[in-house]
């Protein structure tokens, strides 16, 4: 008997994750919008987050919550961290014992500083949770290229019964028990890829950008191992693969907030054009604060904190880079 989803949340890469697990089993996917509802049960689009692209002709959509999940075997959550609690929330009185819960969001709630399986787990206790992750640009996916992504939840039996839910066509998944590695690289690359950002939009070179990429594979590392994620985790689809992917495509939403700001834009005219979010934005606050709780130094991430909440220019932050004594590499400091 095939799974059946339901999926929460209809942005750009909810809506392509709903198209892709539509191949496969039953699916059902909420959004708040009834125009994006409507126009996916129409014509099998989502044009406002998706423009050209074609979904999956089995996947409905609906405006309601307690349809999309109450006959869910398995619930993929796919909204931003800002109403993540918020959606479950919503959610919990119409999903059944025991179903898996899985997350799509590379975000940290603000002032909890959780990240969003430890709210599942605060709000869902005694459901399966999981973490899809991994350099999966939604466009790209959509279009049918090819792209590897990782299904990271502690029971590996779930983890590979999932790993058929969502892998399709040239879409491989692989399975991880490191959920606290998985989540981490998907939130902290986000911060980084604003670095290589700015770096790209002030006119830096390619020696600069793989620079930036890799001394911030270090600092995802150090924190996400000091916060108990496996070192090995880094160096694979959830680490580096994430963060080549979001620091260098043009359809990095984190890149492009970068890239503006090192153009010389503000950054609330920059966020007031986006249609969908940033979380690099709305993380770098909160990684600041993780980094002192574990004592764990983030050079390149603690300058994109100064550009994005204290008012801080690109070049002030490279400036400041520049300034640190270099080191061994292999320190882990």
């Amino acid at each position: 008997m095939k799974l059946r989803i339901g999926l929460l949340g209809g942005g750009s890469w909810g809506t392509t994750v709903a198209s892709l697990v539509a191949r496969n089993s039953p699916t059902v996917m909420w959004a708040r919008s009834s125009e994006v509802v409507n126009e996916i049960n129409t014509h099998h689009r989502n044009e406002k987050y998706l423009p050209n692209a074609l979904l999956t002709q089995s996947l409905t959509a609906s405006t309601s919550i307690q349809a999309t999940v109450q006959e869910a075997d398995v619930i993929v959550v796919a909204v931003p961290s800002h109403s993540f609690r918020q959606v479950l929330v919503d959610a919990r009185p119409y999903i059944r014992p025991w179903v898996p819960i899985v997350s799509l969001s590379k975000g940290l709630e603000q002032d909890t500083n959780m990240r969003m399986t430890q709210i599942i787990e605060e709000v869902m206790p005694g459901h399966p949770v999981g973490v899809l992750t991994g350099p999966n640009l939604a466009r790209e996916i959509l279009a049918g290229q090819a792209a590897a992504g990782v299904i990271a939840m502690v029971d590996n039996s779930i983890a590979v019964a999932l790993q058929a839910v969502f892998r399709t066509g040239l879409f491989r998944v692989y399975t991880n028990d490191d959920v606290i590695g998985c989540e981490m690289g998907g939130v902290l690359k986000n911060v980084i890829a604003i670095a290589a950002g700015m770096g790209d939009g002030a006119g830096a070179g390619d020696n600069t950008r793989a620079a930036v990429i890799t001394r911030g594979l270090a600092e995802v590392t150090r924190l996400g191992v000091a916060m108990g994620g496996k070192p090995l985790t880094f160096a694979g689809l959830a680490g580096m693969g994430d963060l080549v992917a979001t620091c260098i495509s043009p359809l990095s939403r984190n890149r492009y907030v970068g890239m503006q700001l090192g153009m010389g834009r503000k950054l609330d005219d920059i966020i007031s054009e986006m249609s969908m979010v940033a979380e690099g934005v709305k993380s770098c606050g909160v990684v600041m604060e993780l980094a002192k709780q574990y004592n764990v130094e983030m050079p390149i991430s603690h300058e994109v904190y100064r550009v994005i909440r204290h008012g801080s220019t690109v070049k002030d932050a490279f400036r400041g880079l520049l300034n640190i004594k270099s080191g061994s590499e292999s320190d882990p400091g």
